[in-house]
């Protein structure tokens, strides 16, 4: 394993899961990005935009100190991460929720439905990369 960090992990995993309290202590909703960016678009903008634009802030400021954190190597065409990023919205909506509001917030209260989607991601995912190695080699 490289890069094995498991006190920034244990710190992150820590803010996260305070995050996802605070939001259901304080706003009464749950913290799932997926349906906070959906009614965001539709109907309901309020504090949602507010909600996103603040990860896109964070995420920039995050980018100008620690450039290094973006370092990428994609070598993926621009049309098949397009693609990806569809298909994983229409998992969403299909799923009612995705891993963060699933796996972070159902789990954490104790949802039969999180727990199961969560255990659907985690299986489709393995899937996925067993297919895809096996269709175009191990080291893929």
């Amino acid at each position: 394993m490289q890069d094995f960090t498991p006190v920034s992990a244990l710190i992150g995993g820590g803010l996260i899961g305070a995050a996802a309290a605070a939001m259901l202590y304080f706003n009464g909703q749950i913290a799932g990005i997926s349906g906070i960016l959906g009614s965001a678009m539709t109907t309901k903008p309020g504090w949602r935009l507010s909600f996103v634009g603040g990860l896109l802030v964070g995420g920039t400021a995050l980018a100008w100190v620690y450039p290094a954190a973006y370092a990428s190597t994609i070598t993926t065409p621009a049309a098949t991460l397009v693609v990806a990023g569809l298909l994983v919205g229409f998992g969403t909506t299909l799923g009612s929720g995705c891993t963060s509001g699933h796996g972070v917030c159902g789990n954490s209260r104790l949802s039969i439905r999180s727990l199961v989607a969560t255990c659907t991601f985690i299986a489709a995912g393995a899937l996925a990369v067993a297919a895809r190695r096996a269709l175009l080699g191990d080291g893929a």
